[in-house]
């Protein structure tokens, strides 16, 4: 999608992503080695009663989800961060996600009108619509001229 295609409260879906058991393992001995995410044994005594996906992996999951459904082929170049990240509920292998990426506000800069901004929330759901991360994002947008469409 392009930069002039988002507008405040529009709702767009994505998805689903199947989690599986070897990809919650792999990124987690990559990137967040505990035990209640790379040891399905251990795991099972701990407070979840299983394996559960890092909270990291599951933000990557929604940027992938994010990025297929609307800033490839966008002017997106960069963020400047988030304002929070929840993970209200545990992701698991087999889980199938959904995403939710609703606009708050899109904009361009008054310092710098080349540059889009867009506010949004990403909210990611299981298969049994529970919320399993809830975000908001700031995008950038080049709309320099030649970079338009």
């Amino acid at each position: 999608m392009k930069f002039t295609d988002f507008y405040a409260r529009q709702v767009i879906s994505a998805g689903p992503y199947e989690v599986t058991q070897a990809e919650v393992v792999e990124f987690a001995a990559r990137f967040d080695p505990q035990w209640f995410h790379i040891d399905p044994q251990a795991s099972q005594q701990g407070r979840f009663d299983g394996l559960i996906a890092s909270g990291w992996h599951i933000c990557s999951i929604a940027m992938r989800l994010i990025v297929d459904s609307t800033l490839t082929s966008s002017e997106s170049f960069a963020s400047p961060g988030l304002n929070y990240v929840k993970w209200p509920a545990p992701v698991r292998p087999g889980d199938r996600l959904s995403l939710q990426a609703s606009v708050i506000d899109a904009r361009r800069s008054s310092k710098s009108p080349q540059l889009g901004i867009l506010h949004w929330r990403w909210q990611l759901f299981n298969q049994h619509e529970v919320e399993v991360l809830d975000l908001e994002a700031t995008s950038l947008f080049d709309l320099s001229p030649g970079k338009q469409s």
